[in-house]
């Protein structure tokens, strides 16, 4: 008996602009669009996961975009609900989660060897892989779930999961985007955060790129020898099946337990993703912006589009849209995603949402330099916290080294490590990063933005050392040494930020004097 229709049942949670918070079926969520601000649950796996499923149903529900002007169009008119109608309808078959022949995401003949509970979908519940602090469910008697809650997990799961592990059919690795950061430019409302990530693809494309539910549900046989194929498009990328389910549900409609195998592998390694980021590895060429224990904002040049096509799709699709209706500009990206141990490749080290600013002087002229005009930003962070360290290590090593001691270079590090200095200077200067990105307008130049930015990273940079002095004894006549001898790195750095600073004091001689 078929249970539990996504057309028709409410699973997607959103918070509506009046700030008043619901859960939809798929075709209010897709219909009402113009009037809900955000998908809103507390994973943002499960976040990006329905992002990247409203979007394959919406590029095989329009057939399109297959350019800009027709992405245009729609940006325009907003989103047309009879197309979205007719295709949910075509295909209400396949939206069943619970169906003897189709089951939504499903293989309808999977009978395990054994069952899994239904933690092995939830990063947060998974003791597996990613057991987390308070959460206090017994995964050997965990109860069940509802079937709004057991959908949103399978999209993310299936978005998200990692390598490694023992499978009962034949291994496969990870997800074709999983240990990456995935952008999405938010628009004034979800329909325009969706036409934002609906980026164009040509006709060939769009008419062989079909999402799991459009595809035969491979058989047992064919995946315990292995299944691989190269990616379609992007509603292909979008559904990817990563993994092979099939969810046991009660009379009520709950989930208790689940098969849970090994699905099918991606060929299409170098294909790409329009919601992220990439960077160029000398030896192993491009690669995707991963989150990193460092904070994400440190790669956040990576977003602004250039020629070299490394950017987010979506971010030069938003901007494209958006161009000359720049009230609808997007004001904010956020990044979703998860890190792995890079020495365990099935254990999660955590997953994050982030949100950032963007530029409104993308929509100018000079948005192909922004790129590099923040790199530079960047790179003056980086180049001063290269002298706090040196100065760090030079003060560690001097404090070991007491009574004639020749100090382990590991003990040196793990010193340094444990001084707050480092991790102070990151966190004051995140926090005005953040404020240096709504500088970036239309009538902003990019000379008193650096002017500023490098009197701040001077500031910080004093702040932080002064700190660090105040919490040496000054009635240890070691420590007190150590740090002069440390300072001269300090200093070294003050004096290049000054020289700096003043070069662009004398060309536009502001007001202000160098502090």
């Amino acid at each position: 008996m078929s249970r539990f229709n996504l057309i028709d049942e409410p699973w997607i949670p959103v918070r509506f602009l009046d700030g008043t918070r619901a859960e939809l079926n798929l075709r209010d969520a897709l219909l009402r669009a113009k009037d809900i601000a955000v998908i809103e649950d507390a994973s943002p796996l499960v976040v990006a996961a329905l992002h990247r499923f409203l979007l394959a149903v919406l590029y095989r529900a329009l057939e399109g975009p297959t350019d800009i002007d027709q992405a245009k169009g729609w940006f325009k008119s907003g989103l047309p609900a009879e197309n979205i109608n007719a295709y949910l309808e075509q295909w209400r078959p396949r939206f069943w989660l619970f169906d003897e022949r189709a089951p939504f995401f499903q293989i309808p003949d999977f009978e395990p060897k054994k069952w899994n509970a239904w933690t092995v979908l939830a990063a947060e519940h998974n003791a597996n892989n990613a057991k987390v602090l308070f959460d206090h469910i017994d995964v050997t008697q965990p109860g069940d779930i509802s079937a709004s809650k057991a959908v949103r997990w399978v999209l993310a799961i299936q978005t998200f999961t990692l390598g490694g592990g023992n499978s009962e059919l034949r291994y496969t690795k990870g997800a074709p985007s999983t240990k990456t950061a995935m952008f999405l430019p938010l628009g004034r409302n979800l329909e325009d955060t969706l036409l934002f990530c609906l980026v164009p693809q040509n006709r060939a494309v769009l008419a062989q790129d079909l999402p799991v539910w459009e595809r035969e549900a491979e058989t047992l046989v064919s995946l315990k020898s292995g299944v691989e194929r190269g990616i379609s498009g992007y509603a292909d990328r979008y559904t990817w099946r990563a993994r092979s389910i099939r969810l046991r549900g009660d009379e009520a409609g709950n989930v208790s337990a689940l098969a849970f195998a090994s699905g099918v592998e991606n060929a299409s390694k170098d294909s790409l993703d329009p919601m992220l980021a990439y960077r160029v590895d000398k030896d192993k060429g491009r690669l995707p912006i991963q989150f990193r224990e460092r904070g994400l904002w440190r790669d956040y040049d990576s977003l602004m589009p250039d020629d070299a096509r490394l950017a987010p799709a979506v971010i030069e699709h938003a901007a494209a849209l958006t161009r000359l209706n720049r009230e609808r500009f997007p004001q904010s990206v956020m990044a979703l995603g998860l890190a792995n141990n890079p020495r365990i490749e099935a254990k999660i080290e955590f997953w994050r949402m982030e949100r950032f600013a963007l530029p409104q002087a993308l929509l100018g002229d000079r948005s192909i330099h922004i790129r590099s005009e923040i790199r530079q930003l960047l790179g003056d962070a980086e180049e001063t916290q290269k002298a706090l360290w040196q100065a760090s290590r030079t003060f560690a090593c001097d404090l070991l080294s007491r009574g004639g001691r020749d100090p382990d270079k590991k003990d040196v590090s793990n010193f340094v490590q444990q001084m707050p200095a480092s991790a102070s200077y990151w966190s004051q200067l995140e926090a005005a990063f953040h404020d240096t990105l709504h500088h970036y307008t239309l009538e902003r130049d990019a000379d008193y933005i650096r002017h500023d930015w490098l009197k701040t990273v001077r500031a910080v940079l004093r702040d932080v050392w002064a700190q660090h002095a105040a919490s040496v004894s000054t009635g240890d006549a070691w420590a007190t040494r150590a740090l002069v001898r440390a300072e001269g790195a300090i200093g070294k750095q003050l004096r290049a930020l000054n020289d700096e600073i003043q070069k662009y004091e004398r060309h536009h001689n502001p007001q202000e004097e160098t502090a």
